[in-house]
């Protein structure tokens, strides 16, 4: 995904020496939550709106220099890091640089977050298997073995939570053999975590099953 098709130039950054009074207008005309900064055309940082309004009207971003958060992305930046650097740096917008620290312009979160949007785990039709095993125990290769051995096909994974020495992992699948998938994460000693239709079904079956042989030995 060429990330820079998405980078935008449509405001000018501040430059260190405007006054907080003209910072905080253009941050109520706008809806993000930083505005690059720079010195003598160097990028220095970003304000930040909730910074913007604490600060004395009278007073310049130079007298704040040490507010200013200094974090960007590179243009070859790929999108999930991209995607990391907004969550790290709780910004709607991400400053980006070249390899000589000239700056570019920057990156929405909505127009970076459209490319996840568009990738296969999220748009193609398929099933979410989230499954949880001890973090020693757990690998890619082996949830990976256990789908293909199954005849399906893997449309996305990732770690989606760890919590103590478990790991929970979120897997997209396509609709085949749901049930035959979750039934042999099981004999690997997987916990399924997500609930499945087909497993429930499954388990209606055996107990049904169960209270017939109940009935016939009485």
């Amino acid at each position: 995904m060429d990330t820079k098709l998405y980078i935008i130039r449509d405001i000018d950054p501040f430059d260190i020496n405007t006054s907080l009074g003209a910072v905080k207008e253009v941050f109520n005309q706008l809806t993000y939550s930083h505005i690059p900064v720079m010195k003598e055309q160097v990028f220095v940082g970003c304000v930040s709106e909730t910074d913007a309004h604490c600060f004395d009207s009278e007073k310049t971003l130079a007298d704040y220099s040490y507010a200013l958060e200094p974090f960007f992305v590179r243009e070859h930046t790929n999108w999930l890091d991209i995607i990391e650097a907004f969550a790290n740096n709780s910004s709607n917008i991400m400053p980006v640089l070249d390899v000589h620290n000239t700056y570019l312009g920057y990156f929405e979160l909505a127009d970076i977050m459209s490319l996840f949007n568009n990738t296969p785990f999220l748009n193609e039709n398929g099933g979410i298997i989230e499954v949880q095993k001890g973090s020693r125990d757990y690998s890619f290769s082996e949830i990976c073995q256990i789908i293909e051995s199954n005849n399906a096909k893997l449309l996305g994974i990732f770690v989606s939570k760890i919590d103590g020495e478990k790991t929970q992992t979120t897997i997209k699948i396509g609709h085949t053999g749901m049930n035959a998938i979750v039934q042999t994460f099981r004999r690997y000693g997987y916990e399924i975590i997500s609930s499945h239709d087909e497993d429930k079904w499954s388990d209606n079956l055996k107990e049904r099953s169960e209270y017939l042989d109940k009935y016939l030995n009485i």
